[in-house]
């Protein structure tokens, strides 16, 4: 099984061009979603850890808004145990597809907290600062503060893209572009 790293920036399209690869993706963002929603064991962790902020299960996104702003190390916290829940998906995840000939890791911190493997091949889906500034703007909950607090605990793009195998240019207009990308490194890997 050849496991496809997506890397970039917040907001460049990592999980638009991972869903375009064709392939069983797993999206670690989706997944959180789905611990704060479903997981009681993470939410007592939670609480246990920030009672302050993790008062109510299912955990409300803004109770995690509210924690991670009220202080610089709750962010840490929050990353600690959720992601020891995102590890075992993941792995559950490469269990029910180890038959498949590719698998789509799309996890914001890839390279940040270890998660990949030296085989991984990365895939840096590169933006302009500018059009990512004006998409993440129009989205509904964006919040700057927020932004700026996960941009810090997050790996240079410079060094991401220097990292990885493959650069697939995302201008967020010519979607042909992105699938002809994807059919090049599809060819490539296979």
């Amino acid at each position: 099984m050849i496991r496809l790293g997506i890397l970039g920036d917040i907001g460049s399209g990592k999980s638009y061009v991972a869903s375009k690869f064709g392939y069983p993706v797993f999206n670690a963002d989706h997944e959180v979603s789905k611990l704060y929603k479903n997981n009681r064991k993470v939410f007592v962790k939670l609480n246990k850890k920030l009672p302050r902020h993790i008062r109510t299960y299912p955990i409300n996104k803004k109770q995690i808004t509210e924690a991670i702003l009220s202080n610089n190390t709750n962010l840490r916290k929050i990353i600690n145990i959720v992601h020891e829940e995102v590890r075992k998906k993941m792995k559950s995840f490469l269990k029910r597809n180890k038959n498949k000939k590719i698998v789509i890791l799309d996890i914001p911190l890839l390279l940040e907290n270890n998660i990949n493997n030296k085989k991984d091949i990365l895939v840096f889906v590169e933006s302009k600062k500018k059009e990512i500034r004006k998409r993440l703007i129009k989205r509904k909950n964006f919040n700057s503060k927020l932004f700026h607090k996960f941009k810090k605990i997050q790996l240079n793009p410079k060094y991401k893209k220097k990292k990885s195998h493959f650069i697939i240019k995302n201008d967020f207009k010519k979607k042909k572009s992105i699938n002809e990308s994807i059919k090049k490194i599809l060819k490539e890997i296979l």
